[in-house]
């Protein structure tokens, strides 16, 4: 009987997560293609193939469906940018992997498609903006951190780590993100040169000249060896 019970309990919440992901795969395909503002719970419930009751016993407005899909983005840019990115390889090589993943991430339809919504329905929704810029903005701190913590140790000179890394960001998004947000079929270089042009340029700008490399990382070691023991 217990058994038969477990049993019964394992398929309704089988049946209630099915339906909600079908109630935020539809909200995907209509917000996307008509705007938050544009798109009614009754459509959603239909295009979902759920009923009304259903809908509403998972999702108690179309603000909690969109805050559904942005923990979705939240999981694409996690798995995006694992923990542990900064380590895999010299400065070079860590900027070079991170603006593949930038790149990559615009070759996304969903996550384009979202990053349009937002533009379009933020200025009659402003919260919209504001939640989607807490999910992207931790993504952009650890950027930040990273060069700071590189011009730290002397491999580069970025007096403003904050402006060094929206810079580099910049870069790739002027010819992976915006033809395709304007819907510009091709870019006006490949992949591969978009991001060994914006590494040259990054590179070119801000990290200082082998001997001064040198000289900043022999100062971070005598005040490291300074530092009384049991002291950071």
């Amino acid at each position: 009987m217990k058994a038969r019970k477990g049993s019964t309990e394992v398929i309704a919440k089988a049946q209630r997560r099915g339906s909600r992901e079908a109630i935020v795969d539809a909200a995907v395909r209509l917000f996307l293609e008509r705007g938050f503002g544009s798109v009614s719970m009754d459509e959603l419930a239909i295009a979902a193939g759920v009923a009304r009751r259903t809908l509403y016993n998972q999702f108690a407005s179309k603000e909690e469906i969109f805050r559904e899909m942005l923990l979705r983005v939240s999981r694409q840019l996690e798995r995006a940018f694992p923990p542990g990115i900064e380590t895999q390889g010299d400065l070079e090589e860590v900027l070079r992997l991170i603006a593949r993943v930038i790149v990559d991430l615009h070759k996304n339809p969903e996550y384009l498609g979202f990053l349009r919504m937002v533009v379009a329905d933020s200025r009659q929704f402003p919260w919209i903006a504001k939640e989607f810029a807490a999910v992207m903005d931790p993504q952009t701190e650890r950027l930040i951190r990273y060069l700071a913590h590189l011009t730290d140790l002397g491999f580069l000179d970025c007096h403003n780590p904050t402006l060094a890394a929206h810079q580099f960001m910049g870069i790739l998004n002027e010819f992976s993100l915006w033809p395709w947000m304007i819907g510009r079929e091709r870019a006006l270089a490949s992949e591969e040169v978009v991001v060994e042009e914006a590494l040259r340029m990054f590179l070119q700008r801000y990290r200082p000249p082998r001997r001064q490399i040198v000289r900043d990382r022999g100062m971070v070691s005598r005040q490291r060896s300074r530092t009384p023991a049991g002291q950071s």
